[in-house]
């Protein structure tokens, strides 16, 4: 769409942070919306029930974008199928220090270190409960993670919190222990630890009336042997499935020159160069998890035939972040009629 270009062109003049609240507050505006809507035609023919949830579509937003829950209306109208919020922790947390968010345009990427800031449960909850469900379409996932503060052997206490506080206004749940961005966390990804997070979660969502899917999402950067014994917690868990995947650390074949990467510093890799990573590990997934379990695919989405190719592979449902940066609401349409077309 040439009137995104011009303003895309125009918002990368500003800082990545503040180009990500602009826009929004932009959004927020009757006419933007209707400029940049993503509805298209036919498009209940796209609807997907996973895990006993009706999905619009299977296109999503993937978590980090709309941390505290600010925008779910606006961007239910851009045509997203789902939006995940979070990730939220416990308390309130101001995230690590500004600068903390780079393009590389050359790449078509980010890179993040944000550090989890966000408005805490008892906030998010609030605003998650002034929503109506009834005008406002769309599924609602909630990504969950621990504060920074909280050290790795009470991080199970954390997401019991969140999980508790966002119940009755989430539609499904991700506990994030993939994150590159929090000191230690990923260090949860080890199957004791795992394991012990994943059940606590499961049995306080087994004692609900009725339970909520719960997945876990995983890193970019494990080897295939941990990914092996995740699949495992997974199933002893019962957990509903995988997002696969977060951001990665690894810096390899960036087109970028290193004096700007390496000015970045450290921090979560998306975008383009995510891509071929993300499409291997749900190839892996999906031929050593069991047919019933449902897989979230995220990562490096930055074209419509490449949604598609994902969801041809084996993913029930796919997250987009970095594209939608980068090309727009159009990025979504773009995707919905391809798999209109198909149908067709």
């Amino acid at each position: 769409m040439f009137f995104f270009r011009i303003a895309r062109f125009f918002l990368f003049m500003l800082p990545a942070e503040r180009a990500h609240y602009f826009t929004m507050r932009l959004l927020k505006m009757p006419f933007a919306t209707a400029i940049f809507s993503g509805k298209i035609k036919h498009e209940g023919k796209l609807v997907r029930e996973i895990a006993g949830i009706k999905f619009p579509n299977p296109v999503g937003l993937a978590a980090g974008f709309d941390k505290n829950a600010r925008w779910i209306p606006v961007l239910a109208k851009l045509g997203f199928g789902h939006i995940e919020i979070g990730t939220v922790t416990p308390k309130p947390q101001p995230g690590n220090p500004k600068p903390r968010l780079f393009r590389l345009p050359k790449d078509k990427a980010l890179v993040n270190r944000m550090g989890f800031n966000n408005d805490g449960t008892d906030a998010i909850a609030e605003r998650l409960k002034s929503i109506d469900r009834s005008k406002v379409k769309v599924v609602i996932g909630g990504n969950i993670g621990k504060n920074k503060i909280t050290p790795n052997e009470e991080a199970v206490n954390d997401y019991l919190v969140c999980f508790e506080k966002l119940f009755d206004h989430v539609d499904y749940f991700v506990v994030n222990v993939s994150s590159p961005n929090t000191p230690g966390l990923r260090e949860l990804q080890e199957k004791e630890s795992l394991t012990g997070i994943l059940s606590a979660v499961q049995n306080a969502n087994r004692e609900k009336p009725v339970p909520k899917p719960v997945f876990l999402k995983i890193s970019p950067d494990l080897h295939y042997d941990q990914i092996d014994e995740i699949i495992e917690v997974v199933k002893e868990t019962g957990l509903t499935g995988i997002i696969a995947t977060n951001t990665t650390i690894s810096r390899d074949e960036l087109k970028t020159g290193m004096e700007t990467v390496e000015k970045a510093g450290a921090g979560g890799l998306s975008g383009a160069p995510l891509a071929m990573v993300s499409q291997g590990i749900l190839w892996y997934l999906r031929s050593k998890c069991p047919k019933d379990m449902i897989l979230i695919s995220s990562g490096g989405l930055m074209h419509a035939h490449q949604a598609k190719k994902r969801l041809d592979d084996g993913a029930d449902l796919v997250q987009i972040y970095t594209g939608f940066i980068y090309e727009g609401p159009v990025l979504t349409k773009r995707i919905k009629k391809l798999l209109l077309r198909e149908i067709h």
